[in-house]
């Protein structure tokens, strides 16, 4: 399998109405100072290419970027790891919970969707739901309720997460994978969610 690139990635989240964090690649670190500026500090920098397939544990995700001292610092740092690839991504930091919706297309049953807590979590607890696409929001509700992010969402030791939103995330991404039928597989993780809204942070779409 292969990555599409972050054009093709962010092109496709734009044709479903799929909400992602401000997210711009680049390849000039003046142009990467230049977007910073625009949409303000902290900020987040990430390796992009069609073969990196696990950013953070290869050192290619850096938070907390405070300022453009920090940005250079990160960015040459970056730069010499991976030779740049296809580029670093250069994100807004977005405060939420951390979910992760997902997407593998079986040859038998066609795509199947997944949902869950997000992040480090994902691992640790593989605590997901799955369906079958296609999925309407009814389903989807059921899907969230099913996962230990239920008790997330609904604000236990917090604020909580939209949980509309949520659900419309998840019926859009059921509409992307019954159209988009060369996508074997998305990996949104993490999505960050709060009262307000309900965003994807890191996107991989593979065919």
């Amino acid at each position: 399998m292969e990555l599409l690139s972050f054009k093709e990635t962010k092109s496709l989240l734009l044709k479903y109405g799929l909400p992602f964090c401000e997210t711009e690649i680049f390849n000039s670190l003046d142009k990467a100072i230049e977007y910073a500026e625009e949409i303000d500090y902290p900020l987040v920098l990430k390796v992009f290419g069609k073969d990196i397939f696990h950013r953070t544990e290869n050192e290619g995700v850096v938070v907390g970027i405070k300022n453009k001292e920090d940005l250079k610092r990160e960015w040459e740092k970056m730069d010499q790891r991976f030779k740049i690839k296809e580029g670093i991504l250069v994100q807004e930091t977005v405060n939420g919970r951390e979910l992760i919706l997902g997407m593998k297309r079986d040859e038998q049953f066609g795509p199947v969707l997944m949902f869950g807590l997000g992040g480090i979590f994902a691992e640790l607890y593989k605590d997901v739901s799955l369906r079958l696409s296609p999925l309407d929001k009814k389903e989807a509700e059921k899907m969230i309720k099913e996962t230990k992010a239920w008790e997330i969402i609904k604000g236990f030791r917090g604020e909580g997460v939209n949980k509309e939103k949520v659900i419309e995330l998840l019926v859009r991404l059921s509409k992307l994978a019954e159209k988009e039928r060369m996508i074997k597989s998305i990996d949104f993780n993490p999505v960050m969610g709060n009262k307000k809204e309900v965003l994807i942070v890191d996107f991989k779409v593979a065919i």
